[in-house]
């Protein structure tokens, strides 16, 4: 049996939390860092001093030699630069371990290599971060040692946002700001502050490594580019909540270890749908944690699997044919004294509050569904977004049996007299307690789903930052409550004031809710009558961000300003063409130099079998047939794939970037399809002993 660990012991030592501050500090110097915690401000230079020499010798005591300014580029993956706390040594030559104030605060990492949209180009390079004194600092510990991190965001020396955490942290201001308005009028006047608190659900798939390194796409580009259906898959919902294999359960044990000593609540692992595909769940967080953390499980994830001899594919969609993967953003709102404003109590009929801001929601996700949608956007997610896997490219909201009719009663006649129940459900067995019945359902197929007390948002990718969805979230309902707390603070009766807002936004916006089925066809016409927008791509989706009425919303609460907005729509371009395009590159080089070629000798080992056996009398007709049919299909692949070298080649002479990313989502991607099909009836008849590259069943079931 292996060794007993104790959790309580090991969570958050790798954190600088604020247990550690409290016994570092004096008590002034901590109650001042928690007053900016807690209510925003700056440090005084002699506190940041202060705090900066705690937070270097508790880092020193665990092994740290660097520090790093640890923040979050538009690329979507974390950045950091190490720095010694080497200083000069003193007279008599002993080194001095030094960290000051000044370099806690703010960092001056080249801005001018990240994607900005054109808001950096390389010639100015100038970028700054500045600490995130929200969340804590962590140890992180890799071949270079241990690092003390600081999370910080990043800006451009004109003070542009240059990573996914100013805007979060903006719009969770915003947020904060509105919902407290409405909180208050409702006589919740103790009330500091109040927080969207998240927890997002990872998905992954792990690849035994060996056969990993034999893929090159799945090294270049994270997804497989070629592959035939291996002869099981997920047929037999055998895999989904299975019990979990050795190996990957000494993974996800070490996983668990590493995320905990980091101060990651990771709450729930298990099996997915598709084979070698797993789940990790924290518990919620304030969103600018749950955003560091999710950054930091992605991180581990991989970095763990490289102990076990596995690779961590976060791709969307690593493998076709199969589930792909994504991350399920439970949202809720919360006060400082601990009111859920998302929660609909026993009698949501009766819970006045709840009601309207869940009408300021559906306002919210109606009037802006289209910047939702693209906030859930990634190269990744075209693969999966309406594939009968994951939810539809169209934006609604699922309420439930019990919510979808108080809403109906509000609509129809102004009140809402009576609520659904649950009751409960016998189990027929005299052992077993019976079951307390909700008295709604789930619905898996829905975007954006109520499920109890909290909003699940499940568009988005895995391998994307949730620092967008929330960024956008967080905005849109901002400007519902703020619009909401205008007309109420101006009201001569609050009470009626309150009634008319909650039926005027449900009656006007009830096309946005939707309890059916979000995978079938008939959704996709119904929608389309309610006006509901069906955005089937990331490149189709960006410009929704750059509209004048996104503009305006953002702007309003001093989230983004245009240059920042346009700049973003850049960098979507931008990044979908160079992604494409790596994974045209990749289809070329496999086709070319190792599919291909081993088809063809294949080839003629055939036509050398055809041509002995009928010297041997014989008519080699099965022969004769299986080399027919390869020569065929090998034709085919050989002028698809001269005919993806012209379209990829085609692109160099195209500038503008948003033309670009078009013509890479309507030529070069319907050419690479056009290779790939070919190849893969090719794996299905080719000899297996000859096929150069592992194939689904070995890259799935070999974990």
């Amino acid at each position: 049996m292996s060794e007993a660990l104790n959790v309580e012991k090991i969570f958050g030592e790798k954190v600088f939390t604020m247990e550690k501050m409290r016994e570092r500090l004096t008590r002034k110097v901590f109650l001042e860092v928690k007053r900016v915690m807690d209510h925003g401000g700056e440090l005084s230079m002699t506190t940041a001093d202060v705090v900066a020499k705690a937070m270097k010798d508790w880092a020193v005591e665990n092994g740290a030699t660097h520090f790093t300014h640890w923040f979050q580029p538009l690329t979507g993956i974390t950045a950091e630069k190490h720095d010694s706390f080497v200083s000069h040594p003193d007279a008599e030559g002993k080194m001095l371990m030094e960290f000051s104030g000044k370099e806690l605060i703010k960092g001056e990492p080249d801005a001018s290599s990240f994607p900005s949209g054109g808001l950096r180009a390389t010639f100015e390079a100038r970028g700054y971060t500045a600490w995130d004194i929200t969340s804590p600092a962590f140890l992180k510990e890799s071949g270079c040692g241990v690092i003390l991190c600081i999370p910080t965001a990043f800006c451009s020396y004109t003070g542009e946002a240059l990573d996914k955490k100013t805007p979060l942290l903006r719009s969770m201001e915003a947020l904060s700001e509105q919902a407290l308005r409405i909180v208050k009028l409702f006589g919740n006047t103790e009330a500091t502050k109040v927080t969207a608190s998240v927890g997002a659900e990872q998905e992954y798939f792990l690849v035994d490594k060996d056969l990993y390194l034999q893929r090159k796409d799945l090294m270049f580009a994270g997804r497989t580019l070629f592959g035939a259906p291996a002869p099981k898959g997920q047929e037999m919902e055998d895999h989904y909540f299975g019990v979990i294999k050795e190996r990957v359960g000494a993974y996800m044990k070490d996983l668990n270890e590493e995320l905990w000593k980091l101060g990651v609540t990771a709450k729930t692992q298990h099996n997915e749908v598709a084979p070698a595909q797993h789940e990790l769940a924290p518990i919620y967080e304030t969103a600018n944690i749950a955003v560091d953390h999710n950054q930091l499980v992605m991180e581990a994830m991989k970095r763990v699997a490289y102990k076990h001899d596995l690779r961590c594919l976060l791709h969307e969609k690593p493998y076709a044919g199969v589930n792909g993967s994504g991350k399920h953003n439970n949202w809720s709102i919360t006060t400082d004294n601990g009111e859920n404003l998302l929660d609909p109590g026993d009698t949501p009929n009766k819970n006045i509050q709840f009601l309207l801001v869940l009408a300021c929601i559906l306002r919210a996700v109606d009037r802006h569904g289209d910047l939702l949608r693209q906030s859930a956007s990634d190269v990744g997610n075209d693969h999966r977004l309406g594939a009968n896997e994951a939810p539809p490219a169209i934006i609604s909201v699922f309420l439930g049996d019990q919510l979808e009719d108080v809403v109906r009663q509000l609509v129809e006649t102004g009140d809402a007299a009576k609520v659904k129940q649950g009751g409960k459900l016998e189990t027929g067995v005299s052992t077993l307690p019976d079951f307390e019945k909700d008295a709604t359902d789930r619905n898996r197929t829905s975007p954006f789903a109520f499920t109890g007390n909290k909003f699940e948002f499940r568009m988005v990718g895995s391998a994307d930052s949730i620092a967008s969805p929330n960024t956008t979230l967080n905005a849109i309902v901002a400007e519902a409550l703020c619009e909401a707390a205008d007309r109420l603070e101006k009201a001569e009766d609050f009470d009626l004031e309150v009634h008319d807002i909650i039926k005027e936004y449900m009656t006007k916006h009830q096309r946005i809710i939707f309890n059916g089925d979000g995978y079938s066809d008939e959704w996709v016409t119904e929608a389309a009558r309610r006006g509901l927008p069906n955005i089937k791509s990331m490149i189709e989706a960006a410009s929704t961000i750059t509209t004048d009425k996104a503009v305006a919303l953002f702007e309003r609460f001093g989230i983004f300003n245009r240059v920042e907005l346009e700049s973003r729509e850049e960098i979507i371009y931008e990044t979908y063409a160079k992604t494409i395009n790596i994974e045209a590159l990749t289809m070329i080089d496999m086709a070319g130099k190792d599919i291909i070629p081993a088809v063809a000798s294949y080839a003629g080992d055939l036509a050398n079998c055809v041509i002995a056996i009928k010297e041997a009398g014989a008519t080699a007709a099965a022969q004769v047939e299986m080399l027919n049919e390869v020569d065929a299909l090998l034709a085919e692949a050989k002028k698809a794939l001269n005919t993806l070298k012209e379209v990829e080649a085609g692109a160099a002479g195209i500038s503008d970037m948003k033309e670009l990313a078009f013509y890479y989502k309507d030529t070069v991607r319907v050419a690479m399809d056009a290779l790939r099909a070919p190849i893969d009836k090719l794996e299905m008849i080719v000899d297996s002993t000859i096929w150069p590259i592992p194939t689904y069943g070995d890259l799935m079931f070999e974990v």
